[in-house]
């Protein structure tokens, strides 16, 4: 008999300021390592007033982790210090890979209604920390949605489901991340690595994340314990969802601001390379 994961904690989101004034809800990150292990941070960002967001991310470095931005709706333009640039819209992701480091700046565009976006920091195990940065920016077109006759809806941005393979492809920590949803009265379950950290995030509506009816609403994360399969129940009315899978890596953190190593030497030393000009590598 398949093992059905079972809530081990539920989060709720706490309004932080990033950037230059970013009002954001930081659904978890520093004081939660290493519950998500190989998963650093996931913030909600986003607003009906443009004041919360139009500051923007201006430029920062990064090193020693991926960043991975999934707009809902709304645009945000991005530039870095290779020389690429570029626009995420609605239904978009981009899966940037820091490695040995890289310097770039997201700035939302203002919107008429309203924007909404994530951005999850995935950390990078120790043999592949210095490896040369990359993106996948991947088109909404791009990612590849499962309809079921019962109205269960599952985009697949990594990782597989019923045999159909995301877009993001050669990630170090094997992810699955998918955006799902599931009407009312219906249930959901989907097989996941035994060994893997799973969390569930709930977007829109509300639905039962686990047998014993753990209830959760927009807004609300759900951290799973062990086991083999995820399952998820509606009632009344439907939920959207983001299901996000890693394989642990069991390393030690070593996390001060947009750069995470192993160690408070490695730490010490891309700082010093960011304030004295060498921290991008050729």
């Amino acid at each position: 008999m398949t093992a059905t994961r079972q809530i081990k904690q539920i989060y709720k989101g706490r309004e932080t300021i990033e950037g230059a004034g970013v009002r954001l809800d930081r659904v978890f990150g520093y004081r939660e390592v290493p519950r998500f292990d190989p998963f650093l941070m996931l913030d909600d960002f986003g607003s009906k007033n443009p004041e919360d967001y139009i500051a923007g991310f201006p430029w920062h470095p990064h090193r020693g982790i991926e960043t991975v931005t999934y707009m809902l709706h709304g645009t945000v333009k991005h530039g870095d210090s290779m020389g690429n640039k570029g626009e995420i819209s609605d239904g978009q992701v981009q899966w940037m890979t820091a490695g040995s480091g890289i310097i770039h700046q997201e700035m939302p565009v203002k919107q008429k209604d309203y924007l909404r976006g994530f951005q999850l920091w995935v950390n990078l195990p120790s043999s592949h920390k210095m490896m040369p940065p990359r993106y996948q920016d991947i088109k909404a077109t791009d990612i590849p949605e499962d309809t079921s006759e019962n109205g269960i809806k599952v985009k697949i941005i990594a990782g597989r489901y019923h045999g159909i393979a995301g877009p993001v492809k050669e990630i170090i920590g094997d992810p699955e991340y998918l955006d799902i949803y599931i009407p009312a009265h219906e249930k959901f379950e989907h097989a996941v690595p035994k060994g893997h950290t799973v969390f569930a995030y709930a977007l829109a509506g509300e639905g039962y994340f686990d047998a014993d009816k753990k209830k959760a609403l927009d807004g609300f994360l759900m951290l799973y314990g062990y086991g083999e399969k995820v399952a998820v129940e509606t009632v009344h009315v439907g939920v959207r969802f983001l299901l996000i899978s890693g394989n642990p890596i069991e390393e030690p953190i070593a996390w001060r601001g947009p750069i995470v190593m192993n160690t408070e030497d490695e730490l010490d030393r891309a700082f010093r390379e960011f304030h004295d000009g060498t921290f991008i590598k050729r």
